[in-house]
């Protein structure tokens, strides 16, 4: 074998050794010193529990996601915040969540590096399709967890949204019938936990809040913020507004949910008018075909048989 043959192997092998050296180093536990400065800078570090420091692929990850996720920390407060906003309105509130996103995303880069590395590098040699390859793979492996965030904030969202309505008249409900609003939030979440837990995740998260002493304008805003429903938004500043002013909450709850109700059901009519146009693909391309065979196929037979005995 020549040089040529040789080096796609060598390139392969040195990136394999890399990234086991970079994970070994990350594995590698601290002194009792640095764990103590760590202690004092993070006071939420001494109530860890047992399992978070088990042995294994969470354990390995959990050692190594500090180093992996250096690399792509954001620059600015504005990007950390935007980023934990993010993460919050796919549902990972944990502290911890940024870190973690931060390390599986350079984590599947590298996978889409040496993915793509040893497939090109075979396949085409250090050639421009072999480099090509690495590009991809690395491109893929990086923009694959942004997708996949992109997709669960989506769908949590929309099942936020879809569920504001019943959970609003079962508010409503609950307060005309004496109940404080937070009781009454506290009641919604148990009522509607299995038919809509996106928002009474959300719910008894702002409940967990209030007990802890926060004030509730704070938590209000904080739950529009963490959804990133502006139905939501918009109900969290009447709430605030309402107890800030005295009115009544429960008319202010009301009215929104009769909005929220119209505009769902202007969705519905929106896309049940949408259906007509969307069904003329698949009968063109599909039905229509059929029947064109059907209804002129007899006669087009008819007319061959009369040319050919002409």
């Amino acid at each position: 074998m020549d040089l040529i043959q040789i080096l796609p192997f060598a390139i392969f092998g040195g990136i394999t050794a890399l990234i086991w050296f970079v994970v070994s180093l990350t594995g590698n536990k601290s002194d009792r010193t640095a764990e103590r400065l760590e202690d004092i800078r993070d006071p939420s570090r001494r109530s860890k529990t047992d399992t978070e420091t088990k042995e294994g692929v969470s354990g390995l990850l959990g050692k190594a996601a500090p180093t992996l996720s250096k690399a792509l920390q954001p620059k600015t407060e504005l990007e950390e915040s935007v980023l934990k906003v993010r993460l919050a309105n796919a549902g990972f509130n944990s502290p911890n969540a940024p870190q973690f996103y931060l390390a599986m995303k350079f984590a599947a880069m590298i996978f889409g590096v040496v993915s793509g590395a040893g497939t090109g590098f075979f396949t085409w040699g250090m050639t421009q399709n072999g480099w090509t390859a690495l590009v991809v793979g690395a491109g893929l492996g990086f923009y694959l967890p942004e997708l996949v965030l992109a997709y669960l904030k989506m769908k949590r969202t929309s099942n936020i949204f879809l569920s504001m309505p019943d959970a609003l008249d079962l508010l409503v409900v609950c307060v005309e019938s004496g109940l404080g609003l937070d009781a009454g939030m506290r009641r919604v979440a148990e009522e509607l936990y299995e038919t809509a837990p996106d928002i009474c995740d959300e719910l008894n998260l702002c409940n967990f809040q209030l007990q802890m002493g926060r004030a509730r304008r704070e938590v209000l805003h904080d739950l529009g913020v963490r959804t990133g429903v502006d139905d939501m938004k918009a109900l969290a500043a009447i709430l605030i507004q309402a107890d800030r002013f005295g009115s009544s909450i429960a008319q202010a709850l009301r009215v929104q949910s009769d909005g929220m109700r119209v505009k769902r059901m202007q969705i519905a009519e929106e896309k049940a008018q949408k259906t007509a146009v969307q069904m003329i693909f698949p009968l063109v391309l599909f039905i229509f075909p059929g029947i064109f065979v059907v209804l002129v196929g007899p006669a087009a037979i008819t007319m061959m048989d009369s040319l050919l005995k002409m």
